[in-house]
């Protein structure tokens, strides 16, 4: 029997689809929209440099942050491999799974390096 990554890929896969379908939305509403407009009633600089990285710091936050951000890069990532693996392009599979999943392991370590800093 043969060895294969597909399950890996797939759970991955479906995690970031969950994560990206869920979660993202909500932020965006909430960080990019309701946040600048003042629906929640907090007045002054609510993304003043100080106050974001007192919530960064949290740990709670950048195991939230890490998922938000990781999981949807090898949702990405497995979504564009399966539309490019077409019959005229079986000869580069090997070099999109090397590209694509690399750049989200990539965007992974990226995101953690990031997040420990803080």
């Amino acid at each position: 029997m043969t060895k294969t990554f597909e399950p890996l890929w797939w759970s991955l896969f479906s995690a970031g689809g969950v994560v990206a379908a869920l979660f993202l939305p909500i932020m965006i509403l909430l960080s990019g929209i309701g946040m600048p407009l003042e629906w929640f009633g907090v007045a002054g600089d609510v993304f003043a440099y100080e106050r974001v990285r007192g919530l960064v710091t949290h740990p709670i936050v950048q195991i939230f942050l890490f998922v938000l951000i990781s999981l949807p890069l090898f949702h990405a990532a497995h979504r564009i491999h399966a539309a490019l693996s077409d019959p005229w392009l079986k000869h580069m599979e090997s070099f999109l799974s090397i590209l694509l999943y690399g750049g989200a392991f990539a965007g992974t370590i990226l995101t953690a390096v990031i997040l420990l800093q803080f």
